[in-house]
C-alpha cells in the first residue's frame, strides 16, 4: 500500500514539475515531457492533453466524457484524513489542471492571430468553470467572489489585454471572417474604443457590432441585478384607486361574511376593499459623472450602462456627463450607451472642478439627487477645488456615492487624499464589484 500511495504522489509531482518548467520556459524539458506522456497514457487520458497547442475545446470534442470533469476541478472536497485521499484521483486531477493552467498562462510572444486569442478565451472559460464560475464570469467580474478570485481575474485580464495589444486588430477588423472568431471583453471593448477615430468602412463596422454585443451582454447581468435589488415600500398615506383591477376579492368578501343569508345563500356586500397600488412618485434625480481617462475605461463601460437602465425606471431622471481636461454633457443620449461609448474620448487627463461646474447646475432638488462620481480622484494641483466642491453638494442636501472601481480585471487605486476626506464626509468610496453601487443607488432612488 505504502508503495502504491508512492507512486501516485510521484505522478502527480512528475505533472506539476512539467507544468512549471513549460510555464517559465517554452523549450521542452526531454526527461519531463517523456514522463508526463507515460504518467497521462497509463490513466487513460489522451497525450494531446500535454499539447500546449491544443485547446480544452479540441480535447473535449474527441473525449466529450471529459467535459464533465473540468467543472469544478479546482474545487475538490477536500478530507482531513490523509488515509481516505483518492491518490489515483489526485493524479488525474492533476493532469486536467496542468491543462488548463498552461493553455491560459502560457500565453506565448509575437503577434496573435484572432483565432489564438478566440482559443485563449475559450481556454480562459474553462479554468473559470475549473473554478466553480460561469466562462467569463471571474473576467467579466459579476462573481462577487473573495478577494483571491477577484485577484485571479486581474490577472486574467491582464493577459487577455497583452494578446488584444499584441494582435492586428484593424487587419483583423477589416477581414468579416477574422472579425467573426474574436469574442467581446472588456480588453476587446477598450482597445476598440481607443482605436476607433482610425477605423472606418467594414472595419468600423465590425467594431461597432462588437461593441454592441458586449454592452448588450453586460446590460442583461446589470438589469437582472437591479431587478433583484430591493424596490422600496407601498406608500400607505396615498388611498387606494377605486376601480375594479385593484379589487381586493378575497378581503371584501372576508370583511362581509357576517352578511351571508343561509336561506338564499347569498352573500351581500356593503363594503369593496381595494389594494394598495400608489407608491411614492417623488421624481428623483441621478447625476452619473464618469472619468474618462486612461485609468477608468473598466468603471465607464459599465457605469455608463448602469446609468442606461435606471435611466429606463420610471420616476428616475438620469443626467450623464463624461469628463477628462474637458467635459461632454452626454445627457440626451444615456439610454443607449452604445451611442454613449462610441462618443467618448478615452485617455489624456482630467480636471474634475470643470465636470462638477457642469454638474451643479444640474442640482434642482438637493434633497431628491443623487451624484455618483466615478473616478481614481488623481487631480494633480485640481485636489483642493474639486474637493471643495464635492463638499459643497454634499452639504446641499445632495446624496453623493464617491466610486473608485466598479471593474472587471483593471488594477485600480483611488488616490489617499480623497479617500480619507471622503471617509471623514462620511461618504466613503465605494470600490469592487458593481452590486454595491446598484444596491446603494435602488436604496436611495427606490
Amino acid at each position: 500500500m505504502t508503495e502504491e500511495i508512492s507512486s501516485h504522489d510521484n505522478r502527480r509531482q512528475v505533472l506539476y514539475w512539467r507544468l512549471l518548467a513549460r510555464l517559465f520556459d517554452d523549450e521542452e524539458q526531454a526527461t519531463l515531457e517523456s514522463a508526463s506522456v507515460a504518467v497521462v497514457e497509463d490513466i487513460g487520458l489522451p497525450p494531446a492533453l500535454l499539447d500546449p497547442q491544443v485547446s480544452v475545446d479540441s480535447i473535449v470534442q474527441r473525449h466529450p466524457d471529459l467535459a464533465a470533469e473540468f467543472d469544478g476541478l479546482m474545487t475538490p472536497e477536500s478530507t482531513s484524513d490523509d488515509d481516505e485521499r483518492d491518490r489515483a484521483a489526485e493524479v488525474r486531477r492533476a493532469a486536467l489542471v496542468s491543462k488548463v493552467l498552461l493553455n491560459v498562462f502560457n500565453s506565448g510572444s509575437g503577434t496573435v492571430t484572432a483565432g489564438q486569442l478566440s482559443r485563449w478565451q475559450s481556454d480562459a472559460g474553462w479554468l473559470e468553470r475549473a473554478l466553480g464560475c460561469k466562462p467569463g464570469e471571474l473576467r467579466g467580474g459579476r462573481s462577487g467572489g473573495s478577494g483571491g478570485a477577484h485577484g485571479l481575474g486581474q490577472e486574467l485580464g491582464v493577459i487577455e489585454a497583452d494578446l488584444v495589444k499584441r494582435m492586428h486588430l484593424r487587419e483583423v477588423l477589416a477581414d468579416p471572417a477574422l472579425a467573426a472568431q474574436l469574442t467581446p471583453s472588456m480588453s476587446l471593448i477598450e482597445q476598440l474604443l481607443r482605436d476607433k477615430s482610425n477605423l472606418s468602412g467594414v472595419a468600423l463596422a465590425n467594431a461597432k457590432s462588437l461593441i454592441r454585443r458586449y454592452v448588450d451582454e453586460v446590460a442583461e447581468v446589470l438589469r437582472t441585478q437591479v431587478e433583484k435589488a430591493t424596490v422600496g415600500a407601498v406608500d400607505r398615506s396615498v388611498p387606494p384607486k377605486r376601480v375594479y383591477r385593484n379589487l381586493d376579492l378575497d378581503r371584501t368578501i372576508w370583511k362581509n361574511l357576517t352578511n351571508w343569508s343561509p336561506a338564499e345563500e347569498r352573500l351581500y356586500v356593503d363594503r369593496l376593499f381595494y389594494r394598495h397600488t400608489a407608491r411614492k412618485t417623488t421624481p428623483q434625480r441621478l447625476i452619473v459623472v464618469v472619468d474618462q481617462s486612461g485609468s477608468m475605461v473598466d468603471s465607464m463601460v459599465n457605469c455608463t450602462i448602469l446609468a442606461s437602465i435606471f435611466a429606463g425606471l420610471p420616476k428616475v431622471d438620469v443626467h450623464l456627463i463624461a469628463y477628462d481636461t474637458q467635459a461632454i454633457d452626454l445627457t440626451p443620449w444615456v439610454h443607449d450607451p452604445f451611442d454613449v461609448l462610441l462618443r467618448t474620448n478615452l485617455g489624456g487627463g482630467n480636471d474634475g472642478p470643470v465636470a462638477m461646474a457642469m454638474a451643479r447646475p444640474k442640482i434642482a432638488e438637493p434633497q431628491n439627487t443623487v451624484m455618483v462620481w466615478i473616478s481614481d480622484f488623481y487631480e494633480f494641483d485640481r485636489s483642493q477645488p474639486l474637493f471643495e466642491g464635492i463638499e459643497a453638494v454634499h452639504r446641499s442636501g445632495v446624496k453623493f456615492i464617491p466610486v473608485g472601481s466598479v471593474t472587471s480585471s483593471g488594477r485600480q487605486e483611488v488616490n489617499p487624499w480623497f479617500r480619507e476626506r471622503f471617509k471623514a464626509l462620511g461618504t466613503p468610496v465605494i470600490s469592487g464589484h458593481i452590486r454595491k453601487l446598484v444596491q446603494e443607488l435602488k436604496t436611495f432612488l427606490g
